[in-house]
């Protein structure tokens, strides 16, 4: 393996794996999912690398989700721990609320448009804006301003939802 891909996988592979759990939520998924990224970007040694190992992984993760959608109507499918279990075991209330919180943002993202949820996407797993335009296909210049409408939506979508808990609780 090259010293450059070898760089790029040790500054990148956390941000793909990152990026490939809030699609496909499922952390060891994740994992093999940009495994699967890397091996590819081995073979295929792209010009830009890094804004192609992520559009590698959001074309892996979206045909998962079509996997996922073929194999339910097969299989009655176990609900694991979405996260890597943590070398401590967390109190019960602990559980409860960090159970409650992933919900919580899987929920806000899922109120948003796909446009806005994969802009938050890419820059959330460290995209530079040229390489989001790229990916998304958007004009550089209109990065920052998406990506500024796309988090107040989500910032909305949370606190309409925590509006929403409190009084469903009240």
């Amino acid at each position: 393996m090259s010293d450059e891909f070898e760089a790029l996988y040790e500054s990148t592979y956390t941000a793909v794996v990152r990026f490939l759990y809030r699609k496909v939520w499922d952390a060891e998924r994740a994992e093999d999912l940009a495994q699967e990224v890397f091996v590819r970007a081995l073979a295929h040694r792209p010009e830009k690398p890094r804004a192609w190992l992520f559009a590698v992984a959001a074309n892996l993760a979206r045909d998962e989700a079509r996997a996922a959608v073929r194999r339910k109507r097969h299989l009655t499918l176990l609900k694991g721990d979405p996260v890597a279990q943590p070398a401590f075991e967390p109190s019960a209330e602990d559980q409860v609320e960090r159970d409650e919180e992933i919900t919580a943002v899987q929920d806000a993202l899922s109120a948003l448009t796909p446009r806005d949820r994969e802009i938050l996407l890419l820059w959330d797993a460290g995209l530079s804006y040229p390489e989001i335009a790229a990916q998304t296909g958007l004009a550089v210049g209109a990065v920052g301003t998406t990506l500024a409408r796309a988090r107040k939506r989500l910032v909305a979508a949370h606190e309409r939802q925590q509006t929403g808990d409190h009084a469903a609780h009240s």
